[in-house]
């Protein structure tokens, strides 16, 4: 009787500013790995450029097995799993689902008033969020869960 084992979404602590390079690299050993992250407009005294920033710092998501656990760190870059008591801390599929569903251009219902400090559900991420500052129709968060922080709009 063969047994399959259960393949989990871990999270992977890397150095900072190293999440993408070591997303192509998981990706290119064959490892399925996820980092959700959007595109901001940097200014510089000299140039404007579009630079993807995560929305996890430091933190990458792969879809391993506990048995294949130890790959990741064959990649430069990976610094060590997330632990959650004395345990790998596991991300569930819906959250995963959840984060690759969102959208920069969501829309939250403002049929109160919304301040610095409140607490609501994030749209499309399921999860709840301290708002953090209002700025005209964006909306900035923290999600409580991830300790992200994400943007959306209010209408």
């Amino acid at each position: 009787m063969s047994t399959v084992a259960a393949k989990h979404w871990f999270v992977v602590y890397t150095k900072p500013r190293n999440e993408l390079k070591v997303l192509e690299r998981l990706l290119g050993i064959g490892i399925v790995a996820y980092t959700p992250f959007k595109t901001e407009l940097r200014k510089w005294s000299d140039r404007k450029k579009k630079v993807k920033v995560p929305l996890l710092p430091s933190m990458v998501l792969v879809y391993l097995e506990e048995k294949e656990t130890a790959k990741v760190f064959e990649i430069p870059g990976v610094v060590r799993y997330l632990f959650e008591n004395g345990q790998r801390a596991i991300v569930s599929a819906q959250e995963v689902e959840a984060m690759k569903a969102y959208q920069a251009d969501v829309y939250v219902d403002k049929a109160k008033q919304i301040a610095p400090g409140d607490t609501l559900e994030v749209p499309t991420l399921l999860q709840t969020g301290e708002v953090l500052q209002i700025q005209g129709k964006t909306c900035i968060a923290r999600l409580q869960k991830l300790g992200a922080i994400v943007r959306f709009k209010i209408s």
